[in-house]
């Protein structure tokens, strides 16, 4: 069966790889699994038939067969508990790269979105000088915690794995903010992810749909 994923007909950041879709490709060039992508403008993802695949209308959504997927954890999951490459065959160790999906979603990411909102949306308000660092200051807090936690390793828990995949999409959206620099454990984790050839591909089909250039690998 044919997986076809949707992703932005215009992505905000032209393709830079902070979009959702790109976790979702990048999950499915690490199992070496096809996909189509359908793009959709910010019109039809409000409209009827985008809504039935995703309530809250928004991207990626996943189809294969009759199966309807909205959520990148739960797709990329998903292709993790079908497809080898994404979760260790120990038990344990499974358990912990799930572990580590929930963390980067639920416990890392809500205080990076936070701060995008703050400078995105929130920076032009006389409140937004005296807010913006307790903003850094909650996204610093969990910055610290994962960098200590990493240390030296290349990778959360041994081989790489989703939840790997995982919190590096979620930490690319600091890249442009110089938190990262601060933590070069870090920041060099996030480069491990980025260079592995399944990122890459994943990285270039999307950016080729904003710039109209088909990818180069």
């Amino acid at each position: 069966m044919t997986i076809t994923i949707t992703a932005f007909e215009r992505s905000p950041d032209g393709g830079k790889g902070l979009a959702r879709d790109t976790r979702v490709r990048w999950a499915l060039e690490e199992v070496g699994q096809p996909y189509e992508v359908r793009l959709v403008s910010f019109r039809a993802m409000k409209e009827g038939a985008h809504l039935a695949l995703h309530p809250f209308g928004q991207i990626p959504t996943f189809e294969e067969g009759d199966l309807g997927l909205f959520e990148t954890g739960a797709i990329v999951f998903h292709i993790a508990e079908r497809h080898a490459g994404l979760l260790p065959d120990d038990a344990n160790a499974r358990a912990r790269a799930i572990t580590w999906m929930f963390a980067a979603l639920s416990t890392v990411e809500p205080p990076i979105l936070e701060l995008g909102t703050a400078r995105i949306l929130e920076g032009d308000k006389s409140w937004s000088v005296q807010r913006m660092p307790l903003v850094e200051d909650r996204v610093r807090d969990r910055l610290g915690q994962l960098s200590r936690r990493l240390g030296d390793a290349d990778w959360l828990d041994g081989a790489f794995s989703a939840g790997d995949l995982m919190m590096v999409s979620v930490l690319l959206r600091l890249k442009a903010s110089g938190l990262l620099d601060e933590y070069p454990n870090l920041s060099a984790y996030v480069a491990r992810g980025e260079a592995r050839p399944a990122y890459k591909r994943a990285f270039d089909a999307q950016l080729a749909v904003n710039t109209g250039k088909p990818p180069t690998g």
